[in-house]
């Protein structure tokens, strides 16, 4: 049996709910300006969006939209204050739930898990197919096409309807939901919300329990749209992978980055979450690489991106490249 989300509209929208939603969204963030703006009359907003939720009155306010490069170009669509604190308050009481719900081979946005952990796993279980590397490794590797961009709007809250009995929280969800479009309408959600990193989730989420429980793979391991299944035959990768495209698109409508999906063996080196991964070690990517040292060759520059750097360096075999970063950070002080 399917279990049901207990959580009732009238427990989202309560005061109490967005109150402990305020104190959780405005760590870090009470310097910036729209922040102040809302918080100088916080207890009137508070209270406004409360009686707009018990109302039904309540409708998303537009994006601001801008880019970033991380590193590729990306489109962050920025919500008004108050509509990040709903999302906050909405996330608060969903995560917990549907976090039960999905695979430990889930990596992405969730508590306790993250990039690191992703491809720690993923070295585990190189080393567990290999035999010890005693064995050859084939691995496919695979990238969803316009991952948040192509999510189906209305197949999102198809599933929703499956775990959420309430009829106001799945009338809320929409609002949030359908207040963004990418391409076209019904399509996308938008880079930046939190209630996205979860939704999204939830989505791929389907495609986690296909892959477990009909291809009954356990070798598995995903991060937001980069997923990876590794063998010791070539073939088994080769029969699995039309199977994985036809889900994709018969059930989610998505489909595979054509540039991104490979059929190699670990010992040539697959780049997986921003390392080249090895039988024995890893290795940070060559775009990487020139990028960093491109920013550290820049006039402005800062301690802090130094450090990030140096972090990022110490998940793999970099020494050489740690001590070029201290050396040219040495030089500039």
């Amino acid at each position: 049996m399917v279990s049901e989300l207990s959580h009732t509209y009238q427990t989202i929208a309560s005061v109490d709910n967005i109150l402990e939603a305020w104190r959780e969204f405005v760590r870090g963030k009470r310097k910036r300006k729209d922040v102040q703006e809302f918080e100088l009359r916080l207890m009137d907003n508070i209270l406004a969006l409360h009686r707009d939720l018990r109302n039904k009155t309540y409708a998303h306010s537009a994006y601001e939209a801008f880019s970033i490069s991380d590193p590729k170009p990306r489109s962050i669509h920025k919500a008004s204050v108050r509509d990040r604190l709903l999302h906050h308050a909405i996330y608060r009481l969903l995560y917990p739930f549907f976090d039960k719900t999905f695979v430990g081979s889930s990596y992405s946005c969730r508590r306790g898990k993250g990039n690191h952990k992703a491809f720690e796993h993923f070295e585990r279980l190189a080393y567990r197919v290999s035999r010890n590397h005693t064995r050859t490794v084939w691995v496919l590797k695979c990238d969803v096409r316009k991952f948040f961009a192509s999510i189906d709007q209305e197949r999102l809250l198809r599933i929703l309807e499956r775990r959420i009995p309430d009829r106001d929280v799945l009338w809320l969800l929409e609002q949030i939901i359908r207040s963004f479009e990418s391409t076209k309408a019904g399509l996308g959600l938008p880079l930046g919300n939190l209630t996205s990193q979860l939704l999204v989730n939830i989505y791929m989420n389907e495609f986690d329990q296909f892959v477990k429980h009909k291809l009954k793979s356990k070798t598995y391991v995903r991060y937001a749209d980069d997923f990876v299944l590794l063998s010791r035959d070539k073939t088994e990768l080769e029969q699995l992978l039309p199977r994985i495209e036809a889900f994709l698109w018969d059930e989610l409508r998505l489909t595979l980055h054509p540039d991104k999906v490979f059929i190699k063996t670990l010992a040539s080196g697959v780049d997986f979450l921003g390392w080249v991964h090895f039988p024995d070690h890893r290795v940070v990517r060559t775009t990487t690489k020139r990028r960093m040292y491109r920013r550290l060759e820049q006039t402005e520059w800062s301690e802090q991106s130094v450090q990030s750097y140096l972090g990022l360096l110490s998940h793999g075999n970099t020494t050489k490249l740690r001590q070029r970063v201290r050396r040219q950070q040495a030089a500039r002080e």
